[in-house]
């Protein structure tokens, strides 16, 4: 895999389409190339996760919506042959909920989980993205969107100079 974009996202609350952050990294030949993060108004004023990545709405409530961030997140997007992300799934589902809510068509390239990743790569459990880190020596700044889509890249250069194939990794 030789170009790829990792990817993360906070949420405000219980709905996937609640993004309030998006941290996102390009990856060329296995280095970083460009990253891009944005603070993103969710559709709602709740937020119940603000203890864990210390955004409220005071943050968010000037700041573009998902629709209006959406042309410049996809064209970043499209720059990867796929989008990288830990928990793949949770990052996958918010993309889309985000997309449906925005009323347009979501990234179409395969997601590779970095949990699953580091799980074939060096047998690691538990696999949550502080554990992760702390084995490969990768700073962290947990929950902050940019931080962690930026050790996500990390994680996944480090399995492809090990020789892992990262297909063990997609979500299907």
């Amino acid at each position: 895999m030789n170009r790829f974009v990792a990817i993360d996202f906070e949420t405000a609350d219980h709905g996937a389409d609640s993004a309030c952050a998006i941290g996102l990294v390009l990856v060329e030949g296995g280095r970083i190339s460009a990253t891009a993060q944005h603070l993103i108004r969710p559709p709602r004023q709740e937020f119940v996760f603000t203890d864990i990545h210390g955004i409220r709405w005071s943050d968010v409530a000037d700041r573009p919506d998902f629709a209006a961030l959406w042309p410049e997140i996809a064209a970043f997007l499209a720059r990867g042959d796929a989008l990288v992300a830990h928990n793949a799934g949770f990052d996958r589902a918010v993309l889309r909920a985000c997309c449906a809510t925005a009323g347009v068509a979501p990234a179409e390239q395969p997601f590779v989980c970095t949990v699953r990743l580091a799980r074939a790569a060096w047998g690691l459990y538990p696999t949550k993205l502080p554990d992760v880190c702390s084995y490969l020596a990768i700073d962290l700044n947990h929950h902050d969107a940019a931080s962690d889509a930026s050790a996500c890249a990390r994680i996944l250069i480090a399995a492809l100079e090990d020789g892992v194939d990262a297909a063990c990794a997609r979500l299907s």
